[in-house]
């Protein structure tokens, strides 16, 4: 019967055509969208660590809940043995430390509610491969106390590369510091509310301006982000959970969560449209090729094979070319999404972001097989019904469809 299906199949290579290129198109259009949809939010999640969070950051106890009001109070004192001892781990790129405190910023005519980061330069550009210079030049560690701003900050005040800022802080013991800082660049990340409100200094200043010695974050950089849950797991049996809280990246980011919930309910109703499409695509043709070979059926039956024969013919046919399509659709799937991935689109910012970036398409093996198995399926689905149909339909009558 297999090979009675095959000569079938290619003695109608209209019909066969319309159905494979159904199939064809529909799985191809399935592997484009859903490596679209992977790589936006794989490029969405590598922008939030590598300009903000890192993989994972640990803290003093209770600083998530208090450090915002009081972050010197919430201080890891002897940082550097820990420090060392994260970065032996398998794993492990680099670990970055900050000061985090919350000010005032004045420019000599007006005062601006700051957060603030005192951080590694040369340590953060590292991590920081999304964070964008927009003006001047990043922090090094030969600066002692020059300071950048986001962009929103900047422009909102009219902050200029160069010009002098006074930062004031409140320590939890009551005192006002303040310091001077020669601005040396505006930065741009990939979340709007942050570029507006924060600065970065180094980390010995801002030691200074919080009289502390000790620092709020250790900040992890990790080779491959997928490793974020099983180190994060290693370091909480590690650590001393009365002295230490461990956050990983997707835990600090209502940013990205937000993001990701209105893209899947987005393109999770453009996913559901094309299955749709996909399979009235399919159903359409497969019932226009069983009904305009009624005559044939008929025939067969008139000589002799059973119903269930035309039955399972009709259904192997469609197997067939359900099988030969969607392996076809992957195929040339796999081979635009490459092509595509070398040239690359270019996105608008996503909302509350003010950068925008190339997507590409990834090759999913996820996606390959769902789109596969949505080819296959919707095109053995689409043949059931008018296979009983024709099957039911009296031979006399079928027979008529020949004259």
């Amino acid at each position: 019967m297999l090979e009675f299906a095959f000569g079938n199949l290619l003695g109608h290579k209209l019909r066969t055509g319309m159905t494979f290129a159904a199939v064809f198109f529909g799985v191809v259009s399935l592997v484009l969208s859903g490596g679209f949809i992977e790589d936006m939010f794989i490029q969405l999640r590598e922008a939030v660590i590598h300009s903000q969070f890192g993989h994972i950051q640990i803290n003093a106890q209770g600083f998530f809940e208090k450090g915002a009001r009081a972050p010197d109070r919430f201080m890891i004192d002897d940082a550097e043995p820990l420090r060392q001892r994260l970065a032996r781990l398998p794993g492990v790129t680099d670990v970055m430390a900050r000061v985090s405190f919350s000010g005032l910023l004045n420019t000599g005519r007006t005062d601006r509610s700051i957060v603030g980061e005192g951080i590694e330069p040369d340590r953060e550009s590292k991590l920081g491969t999304f964070m964008r210079i927009e003006s001047g030049r990043a922090l090094n560690d030969q600066d002692r106390y020059g300071i950048m701003l986001g962009k929103g900050l900047a422009d909102a005040f009219k902050i200029a590369v160069g010009d002098r800022v006074t930062v004031l802080v409140s320590t939890s013991g009551g005192a006002l510091n303040t310091l001077e800082f020669d601005v040396v660049g505006t930065f741009r990340s990939f979340s709007r509310d942050y570029d507006a409100r924060t600065v970065r200094v180094p980390l010995a200043a801002a030691q200074e301006l919080l009289n502390a010695k000790g620092v709020n974050t250790l900040v992890v950089s990790l080779t491959d982000t997928l490793d974020t849950a099983r180190i994060a797991g290693l370091l909480a049996g590690q650590l001393d959970r009365d002295q230490f809280e461990i956050k990983k990246w997707n835990e600090l980011s209502d940013f990205y969560d937000k993001t990701v919930t209105l893209y899947d309910r987005q393109f999770g109703v453009l996913r559901l449209i094309v299955l749709i499409m996909v399979s009235l695509g399919v159903a359409n043709s497969v019932n226009m090729s069983v009904f305009e070979r009624v005559g044939e059926f008929g025939t067969m039956m008139a000589l002799g094979n059973r119903r269930l024969d035309v039955f399972r013919l009709v259904m192997l046919e469609n197997v067939l070319i359900g099988v030969i399509g969607s392996s076809a659709g992957v195929l040339v799937g796999v081979a635009l999404a490459l092509v595509i991935s070398a040239i690359g689109i270019p996105m608008p910012p996503p909302p509350g972001s003010e950068v925008g970036y190339m997507a590409q398409i990834q090759v999913v093996p996820r996606e390959l097989m769902l789109a596969f198995c949505v080819g296959l399926v919707a095109t053995v689905a689409a043949a059931v019904f008018p296979a009983r149909r024709v099957t039911q339909i009296p031979v006399v009558d079928a027979l008529r469809q020949n004259v």
